[in-house]
């Protein structure tokens, strides 16, 4: 980041970028045939509440799956109303300056705005070739054609063309977060797919992804049993156990 772009966003405040995933955690995370549902089986069984399921936050690009690093954001209301902010040029989102500290398989998480546009199709251009895994936004987001042509997948709550810019300031960039009522921690890994999206924090991967190897086996035999013509009494005894 040089000095000129730093001036560009000295408003916001950003903490240190946090620390790579360990290395084969993305790729086992997405080698699971279901992912976010798989997940979030063995986040439940670790105690850990941190699910959204995607009637909250919807993929912009169904049939997309994505596992990488948070990089987080914090959006929070703008001080003047948005005639005002244009008529002054007051600019101060800045989630494009989260982008471009973000690197090639990271996932932009933002703490947006409700009802108006926290990235657009500029944001996604940039994020696309920055080679980021996609974007998850609680709050809206526009432009969403330019996203899906490029093919940059996002998981937002709402899609507006009101712009943001006007109506909103960016605060903190890899500072811990709320999304849809979730506490996010910069360097968390987001799972997404068009089932929902969960949030593993990241000392925890080695536990979920072991757990989740462990399901998704027992089910490819269970889905073959059944192709093959398993009871029903068979598949329900596998299911719940035996009553004896």
């Amino acid at each position: 980041m040089t000095e000129t772009t730093r001036k560009h966003f000295d408003w916001v405040e950003v903490h240190p970028m946090p620390a790579p995933v360990p290395e084969g955690i993305v790729a086992r995370f997405l080698a699971l045939d279901d992912l976010s549902a798989t997940v979030a089986d063995a986040l439940d069984a670790l105690g850990i509440d941190s699910i959204v399921g995607a009637s909250t936050l919807g993929p912009t690009l169904p049939g997309e799956r994505i596992v990488g690093r948070a990089v987080t954001l914090r959006n929070v209301p703008a001080r003047m109303g948005p005639y005002r902010a244009v008529t002054e040029g007051n600019w101060l989102m800045a989630e494009i300056h989260g982008i471009e500290l973000a690197e090639a398989g990271d996932v932009l998480v933002v703490s947006g705005l409700p009802g108006v546009s926290n990235m657009g199709g500029i944001v996604a251009a940039c994020a696309r070739r920055g080679n980021l895994a996609g974007a998850v936004v609680d709050g809206a987001v526009r432009d969403v054609a330019q996203s899906r042509r490029r093919g940059f997948p996002i998981w937002t709550r709402d899609i507006s063309p009101a712009t943001g810019k006007w109506r909103g300031t960016s605060v903190e960039i890899n500072a811990t977060i709320a999304v849809a009522g979730v506490t996010v921690e910069p360097g968390d890994l987001v799972v997404a797919d068009e089932t929902g999206v969960c949030f593993v924090p990241i000392e925890a991967a080695g536990d979920v992804i072991a757990r989740c190897e462990a399901i998704d086996a027992k089910e490819a035999e269970m889905f073959t049993d059944i192709a093959d013509g398993l009871p029903m009494a068979d598949v329900v005894r596998r299911l719940y156990g035996d009553l004896d």
